[in-house]
């Protein structure tokens, strides 16, 4: 009898070093997984595809699928190519090359024209830690910083249209004023983002009437939630 205790014992020690053994294993594969993705995401080669920064020594890849804008906002550390697919869920997981990565691309809505002719266009990007994606969209929650920040640029093709960043909303990704941007009239958005907004600038918001856009850009704002940060450009 003893024996037989003395091997289970035995077994159940061994059964315990195994499953603490692949938790580690499991854990360190999710930190280099996570690693992986954080680089990926970093790699700045994409600028080489920036608008007047071409150079001779390009990557030999190149990349795949529409680049239909370059979008920069200087001093949130924005500055990246915005996508352009045949549904909302092409670069939700794709890279500007066209492969897999959880952390997807920028890209624009796909119900919006490429060309950004639109009267309100709009923008989306996972958000991300370290400033990377459009992880920096909330640092315009923050009144001070909102109302320091205010410029960047937007880069179709050969133009470039100035940005003024004039309001800030947290909404939820139901929100059809938000997120349906050629289903609703630009000015039922524009009435909407000026009652709901955390934080406006009356001085820098778009002149429809003058035929100003709306440009939108869009992240969640915690993981696995509805919840939306739209931070509102006029150009």
């Amino acid at each position: 009898m003893k024996k037989i205790i003395s091997f289970l014992d035995r077994l159940l020690d061994k059964g315990l070093l195994l499953f603490c053994l692949l938790c580690f294993m499991t854990g360190l594969y999710g930190l280099y997984d996570s690693y992986r993705i954080y680089i990926r995401t970093a790699d700045d080669s994409l600028l080489y595809f920036k608008p007047g920064y071409e150079t001779a020594d390009e990557p030999e890849k190149k990349i795949q699928g529409n680049l239909a804008a370059w979008l920069t906002l200087d001093e949130a550390g924005i500055d990246c190519p915005v996508m352009y697919g045949k549904n909302n869920t092409e670069y939700l997981s794709r890279d500007p090359y066209g492969e897999y990565s959880l952390a997807g691309s920028i890209f624009l809505d796909a119900r919006n024209s490429p060309d950004f002719t639109d009267r309100y266009s709009l923008i989306y990007g996972h958000h991300m830690e370290g400033g990377l994606m459009f992880g920096p969209l909330d640092k315009y929650l923050d009144k001070a910083w909102f109302s320091s920040h205010m410029e960047g640029t937007l880069t179709v093709g050969k133009k470039v249209y100035p940005l003024r960043v004039y309001a800030v909303v947290e909404a939820d990704a139901a929100a059809e004023e938000i997120f349906s941007p050629t289903e609703q009239k630009p000015k039922k958005t524009f009435r909407y983002v000026k009652k709901k907004a955390l934080y406006y600038r009356a001085d820098l918001e778009p002149d429809l009437k003058k035929g100003e856009r709306i440009l939108g850009l869009s992240t969640c704002k915690r993981p696995d939630t509805t919840e939306r940060v739209v931070v509102f450009c006029a150009y």
